[in-house]
């Protein structure tokens, strides 16, 4: 026997089918504990686990989304040390380091400063707690019971667990460095990975950001110059800059028309949309935006067509460089020499001419000095020195006339 369908019963099975789908996509995207499980060893240095590594219930995400800042995987393990201290390590794993350090930035206090190479990347201490990062792990340890020798317990338990994660370039995100004077402001900067992140670091702001789309994996990163707010949203290609840049634009316009707050000075700089928000004035917001420099960075997806001519003007200028370096040191060399041997020369020559005027002193055959030690040579005629006028004329006279 033939079964028959209806065609509007196949209609709505197929519906029904769909939304159940699409019900049980968010389930099987969610987040799970396994690759962040297996990053918490059984030991750690000193310390061993308590118990298997599970997903926490909410833990770090209670004022989160994970969406905000990629996160993939989850979990959280307990350890103690050999005096039975307890501790407490919970991980997140993101999709980029960049995520990393946004959740960093994010659960940072208003109280807190984030600091550079003490444990990881960049770390938040406090008495009783670290929090850090490294590469695309996001990394929360807390002492169980608050004494001095458990947070040194827990500064070692961090600087280990550290050690044991992995990082390709264990820096932070370069849009970061581009920062006016961001070795100053890296303590107390935010960084950004979706939308409702940068919203909630930029209060009052909500309807023009609603105008940025952070499509192509777009970033942003803000910080506080006294009252002002600078703000750096990143695009990867030109076209979704000049697309953000013709949005907000307009929507700066739009706030204006109606009265409604607006930044303090907009500019459109290379794939950077910069934003300066409660400056005390035009001209200081436009100065805080000059001093953001776009630096372009051109990558190929394949190989390079230009790799000839690359390699060609590499060897030019390392020729070149090893050229130029030759001809200065032959030319200090030779200076080198040359005065050396003048100085030398001089010496020699001061030398003889003392020596000369020294013999000239016990000398009477012109600078030679003459010794008569076996008394063979006999006494020079005194007929044949010099005397005065008077008795040379005297000697003369009476050779000629003997009477």
């Amino acid at each position: 026997m033939k079964i028959k369908h209806h065609p509007r019963k196949l209609l709505t099975k197929a519906l029904l089918i769909g939304f159940m789908l699409v019900a049980i996509a968010p389930c099987t995207t969610a987040m799970t504990a396994g690759e962040a499980a297996k990053a918490l060893p059984d030991k750690i240095d000193v310390f061993r686990a308590k118990g298997p590594a599970q997903m926490p219930l909410r833990g770090i995400f209670e004022l989160a989304t994970p969406d905000e800042f990629g996160a993939i995987s989850q979990a959280s393990r307990s350890y103690q040390d050999a005096a039975n201290a307890g501790f407490g390590i919970e991980l997140v794993k993101t999709n980029s380091e960049s995520g990393a350090y946004s959740l960093l930035t994010r659960l940072r206090s208003s109280s807190e400063d984030i600091s550079l190479g003490g444990v990881g990347t960049a770390s938040i201490i406090s008495a009783n707690q670290v929090e850090f990062y490294k590469g695309d792990n996001f990394v929360r340890i807390w002492a169980e019971e608050r004494t001095n020798s458990n947070h040194e317990q827990l500064l070692r338990l961090a600087r280990s667990f550290a050690e044991s994660l992995s990082s390709a370039d264990n820096d932070l995100p370069v849009l970061v460095k581009h920062l006016p004077n961001w070795q100053a402001m890296v303590n107390r900067a935010a960084y950004s990975m979706s939308l409702e992140s940068l919203k909630s670091i930029v209060p009052n702001q909500q309807i023009l950001l609603d105008s940025i789309s952070f499509e192509g994996d777009t970033e942003a990163v803000a910080a506080y110059y006294g009252s002002a707010q600078l703000v750096i949203v990143e695009f990867n290609t030109p076209q979704l800059a000049g697309d953000n840049d013709r949005r907000v634009t307009a929507k700066i316009q739009e706030l204006r028309s109606a009265g409604q707050p607006i930044p303090s000075a907009y500019r459109r700089v290379g794939n950077y949309s910069v934003f300066v928000f409660n400056a005390t004035d035009e001209k200081t917001a436009n100065q805080l935006i000059d001093q953001v420099k776009y630096e372009q960075v051109v990558q190929w997806l394949g190989d390079n067509p230009h790799w000839y001519e690359k390699a060609l003007r590499e060897w030019t200028q390392t020729s070149a460089g090893v050229l130029v370096a030759v001809l200065e040191s032959s030319g200090l060399a030779l200076v080198s020499c040359l005065a050396i041997g003048g100085a030398i020369g001089a010496l020699l020559f001061r030398r003889r001419r003392a020596l000369q005027r020294q013999a000239a002193l016990y000398s009477d055959a012109g600078g030679m000095v003459r010794l008569n030690l076996d008394e063979i040579t006999g006494a020079p005629g005194s007929d044949r020195l010099l005397t005065n006028g008077k008795a040379r004329f005297t000697s003369i006279k009476k050779k000629r006339d003997p009477n």
